[in-house]
């Protein structure tokens, strides 16, 4: 089997392409990019809904990105078991969509943080992390002003209670801590699933730890795990 991958782009986007580039030319995966006004994502196997600032981030982070057309077909790809990566403003357009639980606010320090962080695994149940041993550790780039999860306590009883929490920031050792949690994410929560586990969003960037010469490899791990789940050789 030959997996199928599409990198959804919005007005705006600016991470579209270095998931194409992730997937296509470090994995070796089957990768189109697909418009945001497309209705259909018949024929596809996995899609990543890429950072950037959708619509100049208007109104909120993912707000208007949420009811562009291809959003409907995202939706009916997810409620079918596809394997779906929200990364950074593709986090927020899944909240916004409902297709994952909480919201992303402000940075607590209320500046953009473009840096190199620390995230441990929570589980290796979703999609996105089926080939990575839970609490392993991987180095990923950030960049974000809007970054901080948030949901009421009960919401995050629940998500954690159902082992959603899939990333939480922590230290070089592997602990969670206040000075790893850099942007004041609710529990540090740095990214989630939905209830199934083939939708995760993170607000750290895989796609671009893909390649030594950027700094890192570690996000390899994440688009390889997808691949595990279907069942695809690398």
């Amino acid at each position: 089997m030959t997996a199928r991958a599409a990198v959804i782009t919005f007005p705006g986007s600016n991470g579209d392409h270095d998931a194409f580039s992730a997937l296509n030319d470090n994995l070796g995966v089957d990768t189109k990019l697909v418009d945001y006004r497309e209705t259909t994502l018949d024929g596809l196997d996995l899609i990543v809904v890429p950072g950037g600032f959708s619509y100049g981030d208007h109104l909120r982070c993912g707000a208007i990105a949420r009811f562009a057309p291809v959003v409907t077909a995202l939706a009916d790809f997810a409620g079918r078991g596809g394997p779906v990566l929200g990364i950074c403003n593709g986090f927020q357009i899944l909240t916004e969509a409902h297709l994952l639980p909480g919201a992303l606010l402000r940075n607590k320090s209320l500046q953009f943080h473009c840096e190199w962080v620390g995230v441990r695994v929570e589980t290796n149940r979703t999609a996105w992390t089926s080939g990575i041993v839970s609490g392993s550790l991987l180095r990923l780039p950030v960049a974000h002003g809007e970054g901080a999860y948030f949901a009421d306590d009960e919401t995050l009883d629940r998500v954690e209670a159902n082992g959603q929490v899939v990333f939480r920031y922590c230290d070089p050792k592997g602990k969670s801590n206040a000075l790893a949690n850099f942007n004041g994410s609710a529990r540090g929560i740095a990214g989630i699933s939905n209830e199934r586990g083939n939708v995760v969003g993170l607000m750290p960037h895989p796609e671009r730890a893909c390649d030594s010469l950027l700094g890192g490899v570690d996000g390899v791990r994440v688009f390889e795990s997808a691949l595990v789940a279907l069942s695809v050789a690398v």
